[in-house]
């Protein structure tokens, strides 16, 4: 199977619950997580009564502003994304503030139906996409094969369980970067922001970057006054890329 896009899926976000004795005037629209960022800034200065007439979306823009950001990192968002490769994670598990991850694990789960994930670069190059699709072919081949050979080597072992991860942890070197794997990411709304900004802009590598547009659309759909200054636009090299209004908030 080859993957040419990813595919993201929302699996938590915030729920609110907001305290009795201390009540917000809430103005306009707003989500669990964007009412419980208002409500810890509004906390700060006891201002419950919201003299300002702000709605909580006109809050939150005024917090981007003021690069009250902290706020921000009170609202969790997590996310499955499929259809990435081993090369993306690599990346974007250099971000570590704020995030959480669990990603599957090859040395427990058998690749030798692996999928893989075509490089955004080559996509629709026949010539490319041919010679790229024969390594592949060509290590996932080598990787059946040793994890054969390995079971027969160890066949002196006697949990089954045990076996198989050691010939799997020891095949899987000869699969490529593009190997696609599955990695549940969790973070807060700062945080988000912060990788978002990064890797979705125009040097960022083809792949991480596609991600992090895709990850603006769903995270703007789920919170907007977080994720709204948050621009998508097409590039000088015909790929899209985003711009962000309030820098390292």
């Amino acid at each position: 199977m080859l993957y040419y896009e990813p595919r993201l899926t929302v699996i938590a976000r915030p729920a609110f619950s907001e305290p009795a004795h201390l009540p917000v005037q809430w103005g306009g629209e707003g989500t669990d997580g964007e009412h419980l960022a208002e409500f810890a800034g509004r906390l700060c200065y006891m201002s419950q009564r919201n003299p300002a007439g702000r709605t909580t979306r006109e809050y939150l823009v005024n917090i981007l502003k003021q690069g009250h950001g902290s706020v921000l990192e009170h609202a969790n968002y997590s996310l499955l994304l499929e259809g990435v490769s081993r090369s993306l994670t690599h990346e974007l598990v250099r971000h570590r503030a704020g995030f959480a991850y669990s990603q599957l694990s090859q040395r427990y789960v058998d690749e030798s139906e692996a999928a893989f994930v075509v490089p955004p670069a080559i996509i629709g190059d026949t010539a490319l996409e041919s010679a790229w699709k024969t390594q592949i072919e060509s290590a996932q081949q080598a990787y059946v094969a040793l994890v054969s050979e390995l079971m027969a080597r160890y066949a002196w072992v006697d949990d089954k369980v045990h076996r198989r991860k050691m010939a799997r942890e020891a095949a899987r070197g000869v699969l490529p970067n593009s190997t696609e794997t599955k990695i549940v990411v969790t973070a807060n709304a700062r945080a988000w922001r912060t990788m978002l900004e990064l890797r979705s802009s125009e040097g960022a590598e083809l792949e991480i970057r596609r991600l992090a547009v895709l990850a603006i659309r769903v995270l703007q759909a789920e919170a907007p006054g977080f994720f709204g200054d948050l621009e998508v636009y097409t590039a000088d090299d015909r790929r899209e890329a985003a711009r962000i209004t309030y820098h390292k908030v």
